[in-house]
């Protein structure tokens, strides 16, 4: 069984990029542009992964990432927060939320798919074949 990865983004060029190369690694992949309803999606879906934005239409990502946290069955979902915000303080107030990571844009792929591949548990990972 694939590894599900929801992908929280309102930036339409960085989500398209980001679906890409995960469904290219094996993932299953779900993609969201507004933060309001992203906890009753996360219920019915179970993703073993949540990309989130900070700045986000609705409710922010950072709130959501504190509502996760509160959540007793979800409490335990890896959140890669994604943001422009470079501030040492912000980053700290993130992970003090319940983020496992936290990623400033521009940002590397490689650096998304590591830090990605060492949040997901072992057992749900994919390898994706070799290109002939």
């Amino acid at each position: 069984m694939p590894a599900r990865v929801m992908i929280v983004e309102d930036d339409l060029h960085i989500a398209i990029l980001l679906q890409y190369n995960f469904e290219a690694a094996g993932y299953e992949v779900e993609h969201l542009e507004r933060g309001d309803g992203v906890e009753g999606r996360i219920a019915d879906c179970a993703p073993d992964l949540l990309l989130l934005d900070w700045n986000l239409p609705g409710v922010s990502g950072i709130e959501l990432c504190r509502r996760i946290r509160r959540l007793t069955p979800m409490e335990r979902l890896p959140i890669i927060m994604l943001t422009a915000r470079t501030d040492r303080a912000d980053r700290e107030f993130a992970y003090h939320l319940g983020a496992n990571e936290y990623v400033t844009k521009p940002f590397l792929l490689s650096d998304i798919m590591f830090r990605a591949n060492g949040l997901v548990p072992r057992k749900l990972q994919v390898t994706p074949l070799p290109r002939v």
